[in-house]
């Protein structure tokens, strides 16, 4: 009879390729053969929700980018107004009075500058208009003259309106001002976003101080108010450098603009420093522009002049003075100057170019009082001197047989 003991051994059935491996054995955490691990749905499961958390994450940064950068530039413009605003705090106003009274001298020195030089800018297109025919002519009879050819106005004006080009202009022209006129509007959106972050943030700025150290430790505490005070220094200093650099191109381009008779100099001249100053990248081409339209209409041999001498302006003020009045205000090197404007310009545009260098000056400033200095050794390399080598070889052995 076949034994009926449960621990007897079942012999095992030979395959055709040799013996059949016995079978592991099943373990707590161990999967049957054949199936999918237990961990596996959940980590497919864990993989899918981050990169739907990144992408969603990803998007919403992007969507916010505008305000984030509205944010910053308010934040500037708050540590740039603050040595005033704490000065008329100090003598007894209240915050949020001084700030708006900072605001409102602001924005009334900017609405009398922009309306006097809108009235300017109109009166002189209105003159251009009146003299185009006489300047029209005198083109042509320069032409007929040189040329030997037989132009008329009558002809060049009835060429110029029943052209295709100007009638697709015009048609262009008409189409676009729905979008001129939604950046127009985004643009007074975007000044007044700017303008109530940085009034809060000027007017609650010790507020907003000890909210930000009321989660922080004391030892951390200083230093986060020490970095925020270095941060109005050097801000301040900025805007004082650019402030100095836009005296000296007004009153460099008055005296051009007054030696050529040209008129509204002293206007002319303010708009040239100011525009070329603080609009950073078309800044310079947006305050050249005009002063050579009025040239233009005084004679157009001024244009050219006064084009000159704003190219040549500008390449002393970018190479020798800038260099000189940025390092000393903000205490930073000139080509770490010139660089963190490069890298600004392309992180975040025109912003970044105008706030790059107080930025990197703060950091700088801020990192200077955590690095360890030594005393520098008395070697002549450390002066640009190179030690002298001794000579070997021929050249010593005939300056051994000289000596003897």
């Amino acid at each position: 009879m076949p034994p009926t003991d449960e621990t007897a051994q079942v012999p095992q059935q030979d395959s055709p390729l040799g013996r059949t491996p016995p079978r592991p054995p099943a373990g707590d955490g161990a999967a049957p053969s054949g199936r999918m691990p237990r961990w596996l749905p959940r980590a497919m499961v864990l993989a899918l929700a981050l990169i739907a958390a990144f992408q969603l994450g990803s998007w919403a940064f992007h969507q916010v980018t505008g305000l984030l950068i509205n944010i910053l530039i308010a934040f500037f413009l708050a540590l740039a107004i603050e040595p005033a605003v704490s000065w008329m705090a100090a003598h007894g106003m209240r915050r949020g009075l001084a700030t708006f009274l900072v605001f409102l001298g602001l924005a009334i020195a900017v609405a009398g500058f922009v309306t006097l030089l809108g009235s300017i800018l109109a009166g002189q297109i209105i003159k251009m208009i009146e003299g185009f025919p006489g300047y029209l002519d005198s083109v042509i009879n320069w032409i007929n003259s040189t040329f030997h050819s037989d132009l008329r106005r009558v002809d060049v004006q009835d060429s110029l309106v029943h052209s295709d080009w100007l009638r697709k202009y015009v048609q262009n022209s008409a189409t676009g001002v729905l979008d001129v006129s939604a950046q127009v509007l985004g643009g007074l959106f975007q000044l007044l976003t700017i303008t109530l972050f940085s009034f809060y943030f000027a007017a609650d700025g010790p507020r907003l101080r000890r909210a930000l150290c009321s989660v922080l430790p004391p030892a951390r505490q200083a230093e986060v108010l020490r970095a925020w005070e270095i941060a109005v220094d050097k801000t301040g200093g900025y805007l004082y450098s650019r402030g100095l650099m836009a005296l000296i191109s007004g009153i460099a381009h008055y005296v051009l603009l007054e030696a050529l008779g040209i008129p509204y100099a002293p206007v002319l001249a303010v708009w040239v420093g100011l525009v070329s100053q603080f609009i950073p990248t078309i800044g310079t081409y947006l305050a050249g522009a005009l002063p050579m339209l009025i040239a233009f209409t005084v004679d157009p041999w001024y244009a050219l002049w006064v084009l000159i001498f704003v190219v040549v302006y500008q390449q002393f003020e970018n190479y020798m003075l800038q260099p000189k009045l940025t390092a000393r205000s903000v205490d930073i090197h000139p080509a770490v100057a010139f660089g963190s404007v490069i890298a600004g310009t392309a992180l975040l545009g025109a912003v970044g170019a105008l706030i790059s260098i107080p930025a990197v000056a703060t950091l700088q400033a801020f990192l200077g009082a955590y690095v360890k200095r030594y005393t520098v050794t008395d070697d002549p390399r450390v002066q640009g001197h190179r030690t002298p080598r001794p000579s070997t070889g021929l050249t010593a052995r005939v300056r051994q047989l000289l000596r003897g």
